[in-house]
């Protein structure tokens, strides 16, 4: 990639691997690389947690720790989900067109290719040579996690229907051949690998391990059952993903990947899984969970250990299934349901697509339109919040957004409270019981979009304010970056 007066444009290949995506990062002065020794059991989570609770999501930037105790495997987090700028970097795009992109490939999805060699498979361990503590799996949660996990794609299939479904499944390490999944109810991974223990099978799956930037940012997506996320990961690359068949289990792996660890699922067999550093800030509780036997790992000759951060918000998986759900649910409402009148959408970067607080940017048809789309948003995802607003308020901006709120809400005509709703898993901490039952939770939509016109908005016309621009510069006056809530004002000023 080159950078101009414009910002950064795509001059050659999309990333093949994701040491290219490393070493664009490292260009951009994105990456920080950590030469001195640290132990996998603490330094690297704290460090990354430090990041996200003390530097603002434009200052962040990807963590490599070249020299990790007891391994001979670099160890990589934080680079995908460090901000808005990394995110669009692994996009290779600029960040005002992260939408765009995501629409464009959910719409124009490619299919995969599969390949009979791959960079992935260079080296194969089987049997006693597998080894987990080989590799620089992290502990996330320093004394509090039950054990390291893997943090990355996991790749199952469904039996009857032969596809396959790649998400992120947090796995506790158990020993060198062994894991537990938290493979829940509800979730697509859990229906694959039933089918197959339902009829007496084991179930094969794999964890994919620093795959092509596009594969990790499809793999967070919240689609249908059924639809493989191999083929978004195709069209935000803009060309097929090589899958390469697995050595030791009947699946179809990313070839350009670094590590791949393949196991199986026998019937029957489960272990206790947690606690865990769950996503909303608090630890997760123990349950019981499918138990796999790992069967293979398979590496490049020169690999990278990649491993999501998550745990107290925001952290890399928040900001990563921020902004690809916000992707998807702009093509639900525009492509799918012909909601044309909606112009942006936006998740908060602390919960995800999961709970979260999802604000939308529209220009209604007719009244009620709002709470219309907001009505149809809580009901067709996981959003907690919907927050629905004119086509003239930067919605990733606070400031903007809260003024909205002031001036264009009335909390008694303009909410809808959805209560009765049922939220698995015990991930919302706001109603959890205390003898541990589930108990029905609620969502809201707030219609702050305007009603009537309140006339024109308290600034000079434009021509004025611009010729106040220069007026600023020529009294040297200090430098400023006008915000975009500025233009959107002064441009129906």
């Amino acid at each position: 990639m080159i950078q101009t007066a414009g910002g950064w444009i795509v001059a050659d290949m999309p990333y093949q691997r994701m040491k290219d995506y490393l070493d664009e990062l490292d260009r951009r002065g994105l990456l920080r690389r950590i030469a001195a020794p640290v132990d996998r059991a603490w330094q690297p989570a704290c460090l990354a947690k430090w990041m996200y609770q003390a530097l603002p999501d434009d200052e962040r930037f990807g963590l490599m720790f070249e020299h990790v105790i007891g391994s001979r495997i670099p160890l990589v987090t934080g680079a995908l989900g460090a901000s808005t700028h990394t995110y669009a970097a692994a996009l290779e795009i600029e960040p005002d067109r992260i939408n765009e992109k995501l629409m464009a490939a959910l719409i124009n999805p490619i299919a995969p290719r599969s390949v009979n060699t791959a960079p992935c498979q260079e080296i194969v361990n089987e049997g006693e040579k597998v080894r987990l503590s080989d590799l620089p799996i992290p502990t996330w949660t320093p004394g509090k996690d039950a054990a390291p996990y893997l943090t990355t794609i996991v790749v199952t299939r469904d039996a009857n229907g032969g596809f396959q479904n790649m998400a992120v499944y947090r796995t506790q390490v158990l020993d060198d051949r062994s894991v537990v999944i938290n493979l829940s109810p509800g979730r697509h991974g859990f229906r694959c690998v039933r089918s197959f223990l339902d009829q007496g099978k084991p179930a094969p799956i794999a964890w994919v391990i620093a795959a092509e930037p596009a594969v990790h940012i499809a793999t967070v997506a919240n689609l249908v059952y059924g639809s493989e996320e191999v083929h978004f990961a195709g069209g935000l690359k803009g060309e097929p993903i090589e899958l390469v068949k697995a050595t030791t289990i009947d699946l179809r792996v990313p070839a350009a990947a670094e590590i791949i660890i393949e196991g199986e699922i026998h019937p029957g067999e489960t272990a206790n899984e947690g606690p865990f550093g769950e996503f909303a800030g608090f630890m997760g509780p123990v349950g019981e969970r499918p138990r796999a036997r790992i069967r293979a790992i398979t590496h490049r000759r020169d690999p990278i250990y990649y491993g999501y951060t998550s745990q107290m918000p925001p952290s890399e998986s928040t900001v990563i299934q921020s902004l690809t759900n916000a992707g998807v649910i702009l093509k639900l409402l525009r492509h799918d349901l012909g909601e044309h009148s909606v112009h942006d959408v936006h998740i908060d970067l602390t919960f995800g697509g999961l709970l979260a607080h999802g604000v939308v940017a529209m220009t209604p048809a007719y009244p009620g339109h709002g709470k219309r789309v907001g009505r149809i948003l809580t009901d067709l995802t996981p959003l907690k919040r919907v927050t629905v607003v004119d086509a003239d308020v930067d919605i990733r901006d606070p400031v903007h957004l809260e003024w909205a709120m002031n001036s264009r809400f009335d909390p008694a005509r303009d909410t809808v409270i959805i209560d009765d709703v049922y939220f698995p898993l015990h991930m919302d901490p706001s109603i959890r019981t205390a003898d541990g039952k589930l108990a029905p939770g609620s969502k809201m939509v707030i219609d702050a979009t305007q009603k009537i016109d309140a006339g024109s908005f308290s600034l000079p016309p434009r021509d004025m304010m611009l010729k106040a621009l220069d007026l600023w510069r020529d009294l040297g006056l200090p430098e400023f970056r006008i915000p975009r809530r500025a233009w959107l004002r002064i441009d129906k000023s």
